[in-house]
C-alpha cells in the first residue's frame, strides 16, 4: 500500500513514494521561488504549488516504478506562517504572504506580548498569520471577497478535496490558538479583528481530511477518491519524519532555515520568548526556535565566495581549526532569532585578518549556526525539557562536518537521520497512518530510527567551542544597539 508525501517548500515542491515498510522508493521535486515585491516583503503566488504537484508526483513515482492506481494515501506538509485570502470558490484572491513577509509589523503595535505569550506561547511577531490577516485585511483591494484565510498547506488540502482543514500544530502557530483550550480563542480572535468563520477547521494532522476530487485528481495525477491525511507543517513534518515524537531527542532540521525544537509532554512557555510552544501529535507540545537563514547562509556563502557546492564548503572548513582562529560569525542574514529575537539584527563577521582566508570563512559560518542551535538548545534545558541527544536532518545534515561541529558545540552526541529530508518522510507517515497502514504516528516514526549515525562529541574541540561561544555572546551583545538604534 505505497502512500505519497508532500513537502511544500518554499522554493520546491517535493514528493516521495513510500512502501509499506515505510521505505523510500522514489522522489522527485519541482523548483519555484518566492518573489519580494518590496523591502521586508515576501509572496508567492499558490498556483505554483498547484502546478508543481502533478510533475512531482509523476517523477517520484516514474523512479519508484509504480503508477498512479498504486497509491492508497497521501499527505502534505509545508511551509508555515503563510496567509492566502481565497474568494468562495476557493480561488486565491492575492499572493500569498509567506512566512519571511514582514509587512505587519504595524499591525501587532499595542498588543501586549506577554498576553499573547501566555495564550498561545509564541512570540508576537509580524511573521505570524494573525498580522498578516489583520493586514490583509486593512490593506487588499479584494478584502471584501474573502471567503477564507489559509496557510499554504490547507488551501493546497481544500484545492484536492474541498475541505478547509487546519491540524492543530499548524493551528497553534497562528496567534488565534490558544494552548489550553486546543483551539480558536475568542479573546484572540477580538485582539486581531478575525472572524473564526473564515479560519478553516482543525483536525489531527493524521486524520483523513477528505478524497481527492476530480480538480484533485486532475491537479495531481492519482485517481479520484484517493484518501488525503490533514497534514502539518513542515517544522512538524520534518521531527516526524526524523523519528522525534516523544521527549528525550532534539530535533534539527538543516534547511533554508534552521528549527530546533524538542517534543514536551507537559505545557512549558519560555518567559524570555527565545523558543515558542505548539500544538503537537495527540497532547503532546513541541517547543521550537522557527529558525534562522541556515542552510541559507551555506548557500549565500556559496554564492559569495565562489564555492560549487555544500559538499566543497564543508571540505574547506574541515581544514580549519575548532574556533576558525578566532574568526566569529553571527548568523542574522534574515535577522536575528537566537540568542534573542531582533527582526533588524543583520549578519557579520567579526575577528577577520589577513590571515584568514575562504576556508576561515567557511568554517566560521558553520560554527555561527551551530552556536544559535546551542542557544536554542541551552534554553529547551533551562525549561526541563530533555536534551539528551540532538538528531540531524535537512540537507545540512549530509555534511559529517557540519555534525561534528555541532556535537562539539553543544557537548552531546549528534544523530544523523535517514532520511536527510525528514519533511517529506514525516507527510508519508501521516499518509500512512491516515490509511491505517501504521496503528500510529509514533509507531511509523520509531520504525525508522534503526538506521541512524550517532557521532559523539569531542572533548578537546568542546573546550575550545566553549570559549568561541563566550566571544559569540559577547559580540551579540555588543552590537545589539546598532540594531535596535
Amino acid at each position: 500500500m505505497p502512500v505519497i508525501g508532500i513537502d511544500l517548500g518554499t522554493q520546491s515542491l517535493k514528493a516521495i513514494v513510500v512502501d509499506d515498510e515505510l521505505r523510500l522508493r522514489g522522489e522527485a521535486c519541482v523548483l519555484y521561488q518566492p518573489a519580494f515585491p518590496a523591502p521586508g516583503w515576501a509572496e508567492q503566488n499558490p498556483a505554483l504549488w498547484l502546478a508543481a504537484l502533478k510533475p512531482a508526483i509523476a517523477g517520484a513515482l516514474d523512479k519508484a516504478g509504480l503508477a498512479p492506481s498504486d497509491i492508497k494515501g497521501i499527505a502534505i506538509a509545508g511551509q508555515l506562517d503563510g496567509c492566502v485570502a481565497v474568494d468562495g470558490s476557493g480561488q486565491a484572491l492575492a499572493p500569498c504572504i509567506i512566512w519571511m513577509d514582514r509587512r505587519a509589523s504595524g499591525e501587532i503595535a499595542g498588543i501586549d506580548p506577554g498576553f499573547i505569550r501566555e495564550r498561545t506561547g509564541l512570540v508576537l511577531d509580524a511573521t505570524h498569520m494573525a498580522a498578516k490577516i489583520r493586514w490583509a485585511a486593512r490593506n487588499l483591494p479584494e478584502a471584501g471577497r474573502v471567503a477564507l484565510w489559509h496557510q499554504p498547506v490547507s488551501f493546497v488540502v481544500a484545492a484536492l478535496c474541498g475541505r478547509a482543514v487546519i491540524d492543530y500544530a499548524l493551528a497553534s502557530t497562528t496567534m488565534l490558538y490558544g494552548l489550553r483550550e486546543r483551539g480558536y480563542a475568542d479573546d484572540l480572535l477580538v485582539t486581531f479583528d478575525i472572524d473564526a468563520d473564515k479560519l478553516p477547521g482543525i483536525d489531527d494532522a493524521s486524520a483523513v481530511a477528505g478524497a481527492l476530487t476530480a480538480a484533485g485528481a486532475e491537479l495531481t495525477g492519482l485517481p479520484v477518491a484517493t484518501p488525503l491525511a490533514v497534514g502539518t507543517g513542515d517544522d512538524f513534518s520534518a521531527a516526524i519524519g526524523a523519528g522525534v515524537v516523544v521527549p528525550g531527542v532534539v530535533a534539527c532540521n538543516l534547511g533554508t532555515a534552521e528549527v530546533v525544537g524538542a517534543v514536551s509532554d507537559t505545557l512549558r512557555l519560555d518567559p524570555g520568548g527565545l523558543v515558542e510552544t505548539h500544538g503537537f501529535l495527540g497532547d503532546r507540545y513541541f517547543v521550537s526556535n522557527p529558525g534562522w537563514l541556515s542552510g541559507g547562509a551555506v548557500t549565500w556563502f556559496q554564492s559569495t565566495f565562489g564555492v560549487d557546492s555544500p559538499a566543497a564548503m564543508s571540505e574547506l572548513a574541515a581544514t580549519v581549526v575548532a574556533g576558525s582562529d578566532d574568526l566569529l560569525f553571527l548568523p542574522a542574514l534574515s535577522g536575528a532569532m537566537a540568542p534573542r529575537w531582533i527582526a533588524e539584527a543583520r549578519g557579520a563577521f567579526y575577528g577577520l585578518t589577513s590571515f584568514h582566508g575562504k576556508a576561515a570563512c567557511a568554517r566560521a559560518v558553520l560554527e555561527g549556526c551551530a552556536f544559535a542551535m546551542r542557544d536554542v538548545v541551552d534554553r529547551l534545558d533551562e525549561l526541563g525539557i530533555a536534551t539528551g541527544r540532538i538528531r540531524l536532518s535537512g540537507g545540512g545534515a549530509r555534511s559529517r562536518v557540519w555534525a561534528q561541529i555541532r556535537a562539539d558545540v553543544s557537548g552531546r552526541p549528534v544523530e544523523v537521520a535517514s532520511a536527510a529530508d525528514a519533511s517529506p518522510i514525516g507527510a508519508a507517515i501521516l499518509a500512512a497512518t491516515a490509511i491505517g497502514l501504521t496503528s500510529s504516528v509514533q509507531q511509523a516514526a520509531e520504525r525508522l530510527g534503526g538506521s541512524i549515525e550517532t557521532i559523539d562529541p569531542s572533548p578537546s574541540a568542546k573546550a575550545a567551542y566553549d570559549r568561541s561561544y563566550r566571544r559569540y555572546r559577547t559580540l551579540f551583545d555588543a552590537l545589539t544597539p546598532l540594531h535596535t538604534d
